[in-house]
């Protein structure tokens, strides 16, 4: 049963609902005691005695509350009010990337900033051992202060072998607990699968277990999908979804968006290798690759033959230059 407006959790009074799923309910609250807002993600009723949603709850709070980042949603508190199991967040306001994504691709500025901000938290969250593997444009909220990473519901150390298994799979035995609850509904949209697997690395599809990396590859279907519009893998039933994934590289971005920059083009594709060994090894290096787009700045945008031609001006310039030196040099030993 939905919870009412100025029902307590505990110090919380639930002010409105902010949406609902199969898997949790979030709500507007106030805490009282320090009379701020924050968002209250609930555990429906019906799985209120389910261990494995409890568990998952839990896991998502242990995972925010080790992590301190500008770009990460903070975990205020957790709790237990009679039969309900709840997270205590930050309140955000602003809209998801998903739905910013239907309006279109973003400008290049504004992709660059928001997916630097976003390979900064996970590189925070990678150091701290933490693996996402729920990356995609629902779980980044764009707010005034700047992109927010959420929903660690899936999240794991790196190593970590889920219980009563060797690895990771496809498919939770449940849906996401704390996914960012939509109006729509999450199995088709236009007869395309939407939702976590049009994001999933293949190593995850082929149930090995995921690394960084995996999250490097759904880093890239994100940065694709700002960049171009479209999602980087899409299908009409999941088998085809999975094969498209396994099997074949989306357009190129320039292909798509004539006016990118090569260099973000080179990017996507390194990001999105099948093989992770293939793929860049760490957030780190993504976000240093885009802080050099950015600094780069028009001449990144330069088609490449262009580019060539201008470093082949430069290179004749500075040999004319090193040449004249070396003969005045020896004019005036001759001297």
């Amino acid at each position: 049963m939905a919870l009412t407006a100025g029902t307590k959790l505990g110090p919380y009074e639930i002010l409105a609902p902010l949406g609902a799923g199969g898997m949790g309910e979030v709500y507007h609250a106030k805490d009282t005691r320090l009379q701020r807002e924050v968002a209250i993600k609930v555990l429906p009723e019906h799985l209120a005695t389910s261990a494995e949603a409890r568990q998952r709850l839990e896991r998502e709070a242990r995972s925010i509350s080790r992590l301190s980042h500008p770009h990460i949603c903070t975990l205020y508190d957790v709790g237990r009010e009679d039969d309900h199991f709840f997270l205590v967040i930050e309140y955000l306001q602003g809209e998801t990337l998903a739905e910013r994504l239907k309006k279109g691709p973003l400008p290049l500025p504004k992709l660059l900033e928001i997916s630097m901000q976003i390979a900064d938290a996970l590189d925070q969250a990678h150091r701290q051992g933490l693996i996402h593997r729920d990356l995609k444009p629902a779980n980044i909220m764009l707010t005034r202060s700047g992109a927010k990473l959420l929903d660690f519901g899936l999240a794991k150390a790196a190593g970590e072998t889920p219980a009563g298994g060797t690895g990771d799979t496809p498919e939770a035995p449940l849906p996401d607990l704390t996914a960012t609850p939509t109006r729509t509904s999450p199995l088709t949209v236009a007869g395309s699968i939407v939702g976590t697997f049009q994001y999933m690395a293949p190593e995850i599809l082929e149930g090995r277990p995921a690394d960084a990396r995996s999250d490097i590859f759904a880093f890239g279907t994100v940065l694709y999908e700002m960049a171009t519009g479209a999602k980087a893998f899409a299908a009409e039933s999941q088998a085809a979804l999975i094969a498209a994934i396994m099997e074949r590289d989306p357009p190129s971005v320039v292909a798509a968006q004539p006016m990118l920059p090569p260099t973000l083009d080179r990017l996507v594709q390194t990001c999105l290798a099948k093989d992770p060994d293939d793929r860049r090894q760490s957030m780190h290096d993504v976000l240093l690759d885009l802080r050099w787009i950015k600094d780069a700045g028009s001449q990144a945008g330069v088609p490449a033959p262009v580019t060539r031609r201008r470093r082949r001006y430069a290179t004749l310039g500075w040999t004319a230059a090193a040449s004249f030196a070396l003969a005045s040099a020896a004019l005036a030993r001759a001297g």
